[in-house]
């Protein structure tokens, strides 16, 4: 794809998948965190990413505000996935949970937003962040406004 494509004229499931495909650059936020998407369908979007030592806090785990990013961005783009054309959104409101703390080195987590309600105004939607083993990190849902 070139510089040319006209972001305006795609749905938001079509813009998500040539990000996944290559084919459009990613957010600055996921090139700054290392974060990548790994799969999107209708309604639903999958991110990963390896924390590591840039991320730690004074405490000796990886910032919460880690998990927070990656699980505003699954959320979030699941809700992108369901925008028609010339339609946009923002997060109204985002509400976490944290379970473990993440730590450098613990290979790639992964975190699936799926929305559970898509109205005109508003959408919701779920996530959870899953360490690579398998343990869930954190869990969260998200209010977004649809614009």
């Amino acid at each position: 794809m070139t510089a040319t494509v006209d972001l305006a004229s795609l749905t938001g499931l079509e813009t998500m998948q040539l990000i996944v495909n290559g084919e459009l650059p990613p957010p600055g936020i996921a090139v700054l965190l290392g974060m990548s998407v790994v799969e999107v369908g209708e309604g639903i979007a999958t991110f990963e990413l390896s924390p590591d030592e840039r991320m730690m806090n004074p405490i000796g785990t990886v910032h919460g505000g880690i998990a927070a990013t990656i699980l505003d961005s699954c959320m979030g783009c699941a809700v992108h996935t369901t925008l028609a054309p010339g339609e946009a959104y923002t997060t109204q409101q985002l509400n976490l949970h944290y379970l473990r703390a993440m730590q450098p080195g613990m290979g790639p987590v992964r975190a699936t937003g799926t929305v559970l309600y898509r109205g005109r105004k508003q959408a919701t939607a779920e996530g959870k962040l899953f360490s690579a083993d398998g343990k869930l990190i954190a869990h969260g849902t998200t209010t977004c406004l649809v614009l």
